[in-house]
């Protein structure tokens, strides 16, 4: 089943990177830029990537942007820690400057105290614009300047030399330390090897049925009181007063019915059996730690044994330098993601949008993703009287729905980083959107 998943020939042709390099040296800079990166592993990717579009746009210095430690989370990482840092500063060096901190004689303006630093608290989505008419004019008076929170700081849509500059940090610059990337080409290998019997051929699954997204999500399972105690639990500790404030109304049934509540275990084995694939498909399961797993794992490793995950493809040995560190074990399960043959996404966020663009980048523009309509979902799984032909039937339209929406060009008010074509990407066999981006 894994060698016939995607059939669909797009009309456009086959589209390949194409971000053009520039050699010219770079001009004087108007400045400082320190920002804060918020979020987890992804959401932090998107505040790199628009912190050195707009240091670039701005003609600006970009300090390494400093991760901030989230009580969800946990993970006091360090840039260093997760990315390349070196491949990093020398990838942007003809485009931006980036360093590590500001220089003494900048510090000394602030009393070496980055708390004396003016900060912008800029609203989200905010416009290239805004940027050139109100913050670069601080920035030229200032020559050091804050940006905290940052994350979503940025329109989707920017001029062409902002987009360029997206494409190049989030495709190109942007690396695993040598530590990730080294356990992930083992877990990559080892998961292919695993796979022989469909030519190392393998499905990843991101799986979001963690305590932390059941809780958030105000979704109800078949818990009981003993859910509902947990799950008020989880709530108040993450989300202090969130879900408890007054005229706060919460349903389940309404939550479920629009495709908000993350996918089981049980019910991803169903939709991917309905959807074709038997039980010796090889599947890599991304995820952090599984909601009451032993119960819930159960019916999705019988109908799927050869399933595979970090812990089971790594010994404890190889997994201690990550086992503490969220970002660093989502960028494990990101890595061996990128080299499936099929990503199956259950849930939205961060890291299946990154990775839906990160692979039309290296997959000629098809994502090769299933992404299933969880509403209709929802209907189907809670029809007490559709038989298995008929389930299997909506299941394999909506994998071949799938097939068909794998290349898709950036629209409007839509990610760069989910959508590279035709920013990122020139069409082979079609001039129009063939010529790469270089404006500066």
């Amino acid at each position: 089943r894994l060698a016939t998943v995607w059939r669909q020939t797009y009309k456009g042709g086959v589209w390949r990177p194409c971000i053009h390099n520039l050699t010219n040296s770079l001009p004087e800079s108007n400045g400082y830029i320190y920002v804060e990166a918020n979020g987890g592993l992804n959401q932090q990717r998107t505040s790199i990537c628009n912190a050195v579009a707009i240091a670039g746009f701005l003609n600006a210095t970009l300090i390494i942007p400093n991760f901030h430690f989230h009580s969800i989370w946990k993970d006091p990482s360090k840039f260093r820690d997760i990315y390349d840092e070196e491949h990093f500063v020398k990838r942007l060096q003809n485009d931006v400057r980036v360093v590590n901190k500001a220089p003494d004689f900048i510090m000394e303006r602030f009393g070496h105290n980055l708390s004396n630093v003016f900060n912008f608290k800029i609203k989200a989505w905010s416009s290239s614009t805004y940027y050139k008419d109100v913050v670069l004019p601080k920035l030229v008076e200032e020559r050091f300047i804050r940006i905290s929170p940052f994350a979503n700081r940025l329109s989707f849509d920017a001029p062409p030399v902002v987009q360029r500059l997206r494409c190049l940090v989030n495709f190109e610059a942007l690396k695993f330390s040598n530590p990730i990337a080294t356990l992930s080409e083992t877990l990559i290998s080892r998961m292919r090897e695993r796979s022989a019997e469909s030519n190392g051929k393998y499905i990843a699954v991101h799986l979001r049925f963690e305590e932390d997204m059941v809780a958030f999500s105000c979704c109800v399972y078949d818990g009981g009181d003993e859910e509902k105690k947990e799950m008020d639990v989880a709530r108040e500790i993450g989300w202090r007063g969130k879900f408890t404030r007054r005229g706060k109304v919460i349903r389940p049934g309404i939550i479920r019915m629009n495709g908000k509540c993350p996918l089981t275990p049980l019910e991803v084995g169903l939709m991917l059996r309905g959807m074709g694939f038997n039980n010796k498909t090889a599947i890599y399961l991304a995820s952090g730690k599984i909601y009451k797993s032993e119960k819930t794992m159960a019916p999705l490793l019988e109908m799927f044994p050869l399933l595979q995950t970090k812990e089971t493809l790594a010994s404890d040995e190889e997994l201690a330098p990550f086992k503490n560190f969220s970002s660093r074990m989502a960028a494990l399960d990101y890595s061996v993601c990128t080299y499936s043959e099929v990503f199956v996404t259950t849930q939205g966020g961060n890291f299946p949008h990154f990775l839906m663009g990160h692979r039309r980048y290296l997959y000629g523009g098809h994502s090769k993703t299933i992404k299933p309509d969880k509403r209709r979902l929802a209907i189907l799984f809670d029809n007490p009287r559709i038989g298995w032909k008929s389930l299997k039937r909506h299941l394999l339209n909506m994998r071949a729905h799938s097939d068909a929406k794998g290349v898709e060009m950036k629209r409007p008010n839509e990610s760069i980083y989910t959508f590279p074509c035709p920013d990122c990407m020139c069409r082979l066999n079609k001039t129009t959107h063939s010529k790469p981006i270089h404006t500066r």
